[in-house]
């Protein structure tokens, strides 16, 4: 529950509610502390929600849509992963993740029909998030360029500036390099690996070449996601269909 991670839940929330007239709070699964999580959220939106109503009537924004509600799930004591949600079709699975010390971190397997896709969350590399990648169509997985991050260590530390020195040295030690990312995709035999929560920014022309360098050596269908990044599994077919479109 780190704000990058969720700080748009919000107005995810708001607009969900006024967007399609739901009469019933967006359900939020998750780990334990997602109800501390919704709560906070809850009472942050709780003076836009009336507003909302008294302008626009219940047509719009019906009282009882207002905010989230949340699925709280904790896994079994000797388990790695548990079921948060089941249909017909649809399967979704809470795996444990590693990135210590945040806890609880987690990865979530969605499986649709014949279909399925892992994301990672935060985490370094992990057995765990190996096992349950195994034969997915898509794997989401993090990951950080250590060589990149403590190259912005050095600068920082030659610039006189030890808050940032800090900061770059700590977090490439709870993270997931590319090519780690990639051995796990090509260990587990999955179809297509896409990166995502990628670090540092590629905002530089050439900097994604040495972020993805070695990658290739290890497993070569990726994806370097970038906003605006769209991947599709029909069901009943073998396809992954990518489409991108720069927002």
């Amino acid at each position: 529950f780190i704000p990058d991670h969720i700080d748009g839940l919000g107005e995810m929330a708001m607009l969900r509610w006024v967007a399609d007239n739901n009469s019933s709070p967006l359900p939020v699964y998750g780990p334990e502390g997602v109800t501390e999580v919704v709560a906070g959220f809850n009472q942050a939106y709780a003076r836009d929600a009336v507003h909302r109503t008294d302008h626009h009537g219940t047509l719009v924004a019906p009282p009882s849509g207002a905010g989230m509600s949340p699925k709280s799930y904790a896994l079994p004591k000797g388990a790695d992963a548990v079921t948060v949600y089941a249909s017909d079709h649809i399967k979704i699975e809470m795996i444990a993740a590693n990135h210590f010390p945040i806890t609880p971190a987690v990865a979530y397997k969605f499986t649709y029909k014949d279909r399925s896709l892992l994301i990672s969350g935060d985490t370094v590399k992990s057995p765990i998030i190996e096992k349950h990648s195994a034969g997915v169509d898509l794997l989401v997985h993090e990951a950080l360029s250590t060589k990149l991050v403590l190259l912005m260590a050095e600068s920082a530390a030659r610039t006189g500036n030890p808050l940032r020195e800090r900061i770059f040295n700590d977090i490439h030690d709870y993270h997931t390099t590319p090519v780690e990312a990639a051995e796990i995709a090509r260990d587990a035999n999955v179809s297509h690996l896409l990166y995502y929560h990628i670090v540092p920014p590629l905002i530089a022309p050439g900097m994604e070449v040495i972020w993805l360098e070695g990658v290739d050596d290890v497993f070569s269908d990726t994806t370097l996601g970038q906003d605006g990044t769209s991947i599709s599994l029909p069901a009943n077919s073998n396809e992954i269909i990518h489409q991108s479109s720069m927002l």
